[in-house]
């Protein structure tokens, strides 16, 4: 895990939780169970009559979540009893403290007590199948069967900074950060890192050499900064919101001004389960496409904020989710957006199809900074991960119409804010082109 080890990584991570406890209390890292759907949706109660030749194997699955805005797909499937509605009767929504946690329960899998599936950042299941985060390093196949949202991450800094006036030019903070700086990141070549990778080198500063990039749980983010843990961190919503309520510090950039209609999290589930359960496979995936089509509904984002604000979820005050949910975004520096056009989605836009353009950039990032080999297969990789057929074969079941059916694996070229632009049928020139990297 190129510095980091993944002994080190796992001892930092526990470290911090164990320093943050008290701040958060013992809930924020304790999984919790959520079984039993609650408030469901009367027209989405479960007495659906299933063809018998569509029918599920098996009626149950374990499927893991962070706490973070982005999870809201899965917590909606099971409080409106959408995973029932298409068989799978005894689903399991269950909270996870930090990524880490999360993939040794996809490791185990829910045979052993783990889980079979997760609510995850899009490059972990490639870094699972390749085997470079994994015990021993030992691969465990994933499979990306649908993504879960687009934009809706962000970048704070801290308060100290905030004359600075600090959004996509990190370059500023050179000077300003000195040598070794923490800055926090949630996960080695996750989402999150990659976004604050890219946009530190854009600005000249490089991340292995000028900063000390540090992995910190989600939930934790705030507490770290408080306590002077770290400088900067990105990670999802609703935890750069609350830095923001508490004063804490501000929001540099929402991660949508980097690349617009990023991709970011994924639903994965382990590759042996969906092999040995391809209808049940296809019915969560029914499920969570029908969660996302309702929370992207504005007339439900009040409801599902309500929702996913319990203690049980996010355990996060509604006020701190959703005005960023709507798209209304107060950096903490005087700038107020009232309707950012790069707000989280969850089904607009194509935004719940999992391209494979999008993993190809993934994979390329990662080998850009050292987590994967050079010499790793990009398209051949995102082929045995990337199950797009299954999404479509779930949207079709769901009568979704043609036009919201992407009729390609790709979105094409894609260009970032700094003016890179980076063709998924050539990575090698993109990798080749950025002036700061480890590969």
């Amino acid at each position: 895990m190129s510095n980091l080890s993944r002994r080190k990584f796992i001892i930092t991570a526990g470290a911090t939780a164990a320093g943050t406890l008290l701040a958060h209390g013992c809930s924020s890292s304790s999984p919790t169970s959520n079984a039993t759907p609650s408030g469901a949706s009367p027209s989405a109660a479960p007495a659906v009559n299933i063809n018998p030749a569509d029918a599920p194997e098996v009626t149950a699955a374990k499927l893991g979540f962070i706490a973070l805005t982005d999870s809201a797909p899965l917590i909606i499937a099971q409080e409106k009893g959408l995973f029932a509605k298409y068989g799978m009767k005894d689903v399991q929504v269950t909270k996870q403290a930090s990524w880490p946690v999360t993939r040794d329960n996809l490791e185990l899998g829910s045979d052993k007590g783990g889980i079979d599936g997760a609510h995850i950042l899009s490059p972990m299941p490639y870094q699972m199948t390749l085997g470079t985060i994994t015990k021993g390093n030992q691969p465990v196949p994933m499979n990306i069967v649908a993504r879960l949202n687009t934009n809706g991450q962000a970048i704070s800094l801290s308060k100290k900074y905030l004359d600075l006036k600090v959004g996509t030019d990190s370059a500023p903070l050179k000077a300003a950060f000195g040598q070794n700086v923490p800055v926090a990141i949630t996960f080695p070549g996750g989402t999150h890192d990659l976004w604050m990778r890219y946009w530190l080198a854009a600005g000249g500063i490089n991340p292995d050499t000028d900063v000390s990039v540090i992995p910190i749980p989600p939930p934790q983010m705030v507490a770290n900064m408080k306590s002077g843990s770290m400088e900067a961190f990105c990670v999802g919503e609703p935890w750069n919101a609350q830095l923001v309520t508490q004063k804490v510090g501000y929001t540099a950039l929402v991660t949508g001004e980097l690349w617009k209609d990023h991709p970011e999290k994924a639903l994965a589930l382990r590759g042996d389960w969906v092999e040995k359960n391809p209808k049940a496979a296809k019915a969560i995936t029914m499920a969570v496409l029908e969660a996302q089509q309702w929370c992207d509904k504005a007339e439900n984002h009040d409801e599902m904020c309500q929702i996913i604000s319990q203690d049980k979820w996010l355990k996060v005050p509604v006020a701190d989710i959703i005005g960023r949910s709507k798209g209304q975004i107060d950096y903490g520096t005087g700038r107020i957006e009232a309707a950012s056009p790069v707000a989280m989605k969850f089904w607009a836009d194509n935004a719940s199809y999992p391209y494979k353009s999008h993993d190809a950039w993934f994979l390329t990032e990662n080998i850009r900074w050292g987590y994967m080999p050079a010499t790793t297969d990009i398209k051949a990789t995102v082929d045995k991960v990337n199950r797009e057929d299954i999404w479509k074969a779930a949207a079709t079941a769901l009568s979704v119409p043609a036009a919201q059916i992407p009729a390609t694996t790709s979105r094409g070229v894609e260009t970032f804010f700094d003016g890179v632009k980076f063709d998924p049928e050539k990575p090698e020139e993109y990798l080749k082109g950025l002036k700061i990297k480890k590969a």
